[in-house]
């Protein structure tokens, strides 16, 4: 029997340690606001990271390899630690890991912004992808302990209308803060918003956790999947440099194919696992995971690509190159919630089959435009199927994913394929690297040969290979040769650039035919 005057909701507290769900109404709103500027400031800051690498890359002289570590260092460390935090912030309290977060991220922001190097910028994006570990989790849960069940659909509908908005303004923000201003601006603009989150945290967002949970942070899970992704990573952005016989491309090989193994065996035998790998017996969350890791894989690391074509290959400014995605964005904000009566009415298998073929087919139509293409005709089209693939997508794999499971493991699952998709773009970008500069030296090694080039030009060219398409061309060319070198220098980034758009047409393809194969269909791996 219950106390005299306790509710359910107060059962729900006192079992979490948190105040009751739904009282009051100013702290509610406070907390969904929190949540709102926490996930938005991470999300704005990777938009306005990949249209400003290209200047970025002139301003430090970074090559291509850096520039690719300047994304992955982020990547690599939110993606290993994802789960992580927000396990401790169930345990430690929502409120103090989530500002813990917020603070790093700040602060590391600031480090970016004052960084001389390339070197050292990839050193502090790594603590902003930690702090990001901590803040992007607790965004959601803050709403889920702050908000009763009937309460929290409406509430996290608000916050994924507010992050589409976000998800608009800010690449087109930050292209033209880049381009009127400095790409320091990028991370600059953390500063404000980071001070204004820590003062609504620690004055207007109540303090949660899971009393209730006493087992222990999986902090070996979390150091063996670091390690692992980290040396795979690191064998394909350095391979095209120094080959894949080299010394270090092996040994950092070897570590990242030993840390993965080491990981699996250790989530197997943990009593807490950061990573439930029973889940995976499971035939449609294991299949859901599967097509999320292809296509995040081909949509990751093929758009990593599409900022520095459209700036240093096509001719756009930031704000333009911000402002591409635009139809991409807006057809996933207006045919999502279409896409989830599909599912109410013919169950997610259908949807996860035609999306990603329709997602392959954008994929595929990035591969027609050359150098000096207009958007309308090159660009657009892709970027308009693309977006209607994935739309047909989204909805119907986070539906799979959380009905697989069941409610009592729905937060755990979500979390698991969150990892897998930031995973998936972590490890394409570092994969795609590898075939961008295979087919931009080749493309690049004939051009150079078909032009009649003096004596040192070419190997000049030639020694900045790995800047890609941000190759400075020497001083003293006649004005003949200059547009004849940026020609063969676009044409050969944009012929890697349609083998790497190629393979997502192919994984995108794999990944509904995988659906195809695995979903809807009770099948057992």
């Amino acid at each position: 029997m219950n106390p005299a005057g306790q509710t359910p909701c107060d059962k729900v507290a006192i079992l979490h340690g948190a105040p009751c769900a739904g009282a009051p109404a100013s702290g509610q709103r406070w907390t969904l606001a929190a949540a709102i500027l926490g996930s938005g400031m991470a999300f704005i800051d990777g938009s306005i990271v990949n249209v400003a690498l290209p200047a970025i890359q002139r301003e430090l002289n970074a090559s291509a390899a850096q520039l690719q570590w300047i994304v992955e260092a982020y990547a690599l460390f939110l993606a290993s630690l994802l789960l992580a935090g927000g396990a401790l912030g169930d345990r430690l309290g929502r409120r103090r890991v989530f500002m813990a977060g917020v603070a790093l991220f700040t602060v590391a922001s600031a480090a970016c912004a004052l960084s001389p190097s390339a070197d050292l910028l990839i050193a502090a994006r790594a603590l902003q992808g930690i702090g990001a570990a901590l803040l992007v989790p607790g965004s959601l849960s803050l709403i889920g302990a702050n908000f009763t069940q009937a309460e929290r659909g409406r509430a996290i509908g608000t916050w994924s209308a507010l992050s589409g908005v976000a998800a608009a303004v800010g690449p087109v923000l930050g292209g033209w803060m880049v381009e009127h201003w400095r790409w320091t601006w990028a991370f600059l603009v953390n500063l404000p918003l980071g001070a204004v989150l820590l003062l609504i945290c620690a004055t207007r967002v109540p303090e949660s956790r899971n009393n209730a949970d006493t087992s222990a942070i999986d902090v070996p899970g979390a150091v063996l999947v670091t390690l692992g992704l980290a040396g795979i990573v690191f064998a394909l952005v350095q391979a095209p440099l120094h080959g894949w016989g080299s010394a270090d491309v092996l040994a950092a090989l070897a570590i990242g194919i030993a840390g993965l193994a080491g990981f699996l065996l250790v989530e197997a035998r943990s009593a807490a696992p950061m990573v439930p790998l029973r889940l995976f017996r499971i035939g449609d969350f294991a299949g859901a995971n599967l097509l999320t890791l292809l296509l995040y894989a081909a949509l990751g690391g093929g758009l990593y690509f599409l900022p520095l074509n459209l700036i240093q290959v096509q001719g756009y400014g930031a704000a333009a190159a911000g402002a591409a995605m635009l139809p991409f964005i807006a057809i996933m904000f207006a045919l999502s919630r279409a896409a989830g009566h599909i599912v109410d009415r013919t169950g997610p298998r259908l949807p996860l089959i035609v999306g990603p073929l329709v997602a392959a087919a954008g994929f595929a139509l990035f591969m027609v435009p050359g150098v000096g293409s207009g958007y309308w005709t090159g660009f657009f089209p892709a970027t308009v199927v693309l977006g209607l693939g994935m739309a047909i997508t989204v909805a119907p794999l986070t539906t799979t994913v959380m009905n697989a499971v069941g409610a009592e493991a729905a937060g755990v699952a979500s979390g698991v394929n969150n990892a897998v998709s930031r995973a998936a773009g972590l490890l394409a970008i570092a994969g795609f690297g590898v075939l961008m500069a295979h087919g931009f030296n080749h493309q690049l090694g004939e051009s150079l040969q078909a032009l009649s080039l003096p004596a040192g030009v070419a190997d000049a060219i030639r020694q900045q290979q790995d800047r890609l398409a941000g190759i400075a061309l020497p001083d003293g060319l006649d004005a003949t040769l200059r547009p004849a070198l940026q020609q063969a220098i676009g044409g050969a980034f944009v012929a890697g650039f349609r083998q790497v758009m190629g393979v997502c047409a192919a994984l995108a393809l794999l990944s509904g035919l995988s659906a195809a194969w695995m979903i809807g269909r009770g099948r057992q791996p």
